[in-house]
């Protein structure tokens, strides 16, 4: 029995003991909003500092930046930089942010290529279903091209674990949202528009980051609706609806003789719609480097003008850059799989691919691209196809 009651009273100390050990407190976020910092919201007054300054609060204190709805607040350049004090930090945009509307008020910033920077900034998670817009017409129009710098409008750098989702971003001067240099990001249910004819208006551009997860998000843009540029890997593009654009685009790679490399991607159940391309590689003569372990697979075209395109040639019309040389980006293992629908030229498949790399390991299954008078091109491509429409010379 006494053994008994010291056995007890073991327990009953080692319970108070733990009860009396010290919990690690969880910081409780704050919510810090721009209109307690000095934002207006009337779509005309400058708001950047006082966006800075909450951000500025919200970054130190784990708290979360608020931007309240039914309010327009117009941005100048500026940049939220961390990293910041605890994990993750939540920047819920509720309301718009616009851009100045006039080329002109750029003119006292020495970079005009960016207008809104995060960078360094682990953790982050943007949503709240507001829009930033870009109003990028006065740019389109007299800023053609690359005649002139432009700015891009959502430019992500080194953020590590980000989430991004349910915003909508229109209009900008040049690519919509850039994501550089960031380890597992999930980009999803995203509006992104601008018109057909907006020159360079990508929806998404990807470079040096991996681990990449974009799902269930409609991009209507002038430009690539995605694009995964030079150290691009481990990419999941899957449920996106694409038109018009230019397509999902690899690259372009190998400019001016650049080593470039991407790898692991694979893009699923995306449907593209009036769009210049469907699901496309391009590369640049000069350059060197690999495209590796590709799959496009469940791709649905409607009067899609290159459904699918290979384009080891790829160059600007008017540059003789690079025509003559030899060298070139290998492409090696691409995977088409039930890929349907319609061409708005002759041409559905192209495959030209040249003769000192090659395209090499390609595969083509379940592929039927009407109407029924559509054909393929390719040149020094090397793989397999099975029930494939049109039929592709080059692959048994």
């Amino acid at each position: 029995m006494q053994g008994l009651f010291v056995t007890l009273f073991m327990l009953c100390l080692a319970s108070y003991s733990s009860c009396k050990r010290p919990v690690k407190a969880i910081p409780k976020k704050i919510t810090f909003s721009v209109m307690d910092y000095g934002a207006v919201g009337d779509g005309v007054t400058d708001d950047s500092k006082a966006f800075l300054k909450a951000w500025g609060e919200a970054c130190d204190r784990t708290g979360i930046l608020q931007v309240p709805p039914k309010k327009m607040f117009m941005l100048n350049p500026l940049k939220f930089s961390g990293p910041c004090k605890f994990s993750s930090i939540h920047f819920k945009l509720k309301g718009n942010v616009i851009a100045p509307n006039s080329i002109e008020a750029w003119r006292e910033y020495n970079d005009k290529t960016k207008w809104i920077q995060i960078v360094n900034v682990n953790g982050l998670i943007i949503n709240g279903g507001g829009q930033i817009d870009g109003r990028g017409s006065p740019w389109w129009k007299d800023c053609y091209v690359d005649s002139c710098p432009r700015p891009k409008a959502l430019l992500i750098n080194n953020c590590n674990n980000l989430h991004l989702s349910g915003t909508h971003h229109v209009n900008s001067p040049k690519s919509q949202i850039s994501i550089n240099q960031c380890k597992n990001a999930t980009l999803s249910y995203l509006t992104i528009i601008a018109p057909g004819n907006s020159p360079n208006t990508d929806g998404i551009d990807i470079a040096q980051s991996s681990f990449i997860y974009i799902h269930h998000s409609t991009i209507s843009t002038g430009d690539d609706c995605i694009a995964l540029n030079d150290g691009t890997s481990n990419i999941n593009i899957t449920y996106i609806n694409c038109g018009p654009g230019h397509g999902i685009s690899i690259g372009s790679l190998g400019r001016n003789g650049a080593y470039d490399t991407v790898e692991q991607v694979y893009v699923s159940y995306c449907s593209f719609n009036g769009t210049t391309n469907g699901v496309r590689i391009k590369t640049w003569q000069g350059g060197s480097g690999y495209v590796r372990n590709v799959k496009f697979e469940h791709i649905t075209l409607t009067n899609t003008y290159n459904p699918i395109i290979i384009n080891q040639e790829y160059r600007n019309i008017a540059s003789k850059e690079n025509l003559n040389q030899e060298s070139g980006v290998e492409i090696i293992g691409v995977i088409y799989k039930d890929v349907k629908g319609t061409s708005a030229s002759e041409v559905a498949i192209n495959l030209n691919c040249r003769s000192s790399k090659g395209c090499s390991d390609i595969i083509m299954e379940e592929i039927n691209i009407a109407p029924s008078n559509t054909m393929a091109i390719c040149n020094y491509a090397r793989g397999k196809a099975s029930f494939v429409s049109p039929k592709v010379p080059c692959l048994v």
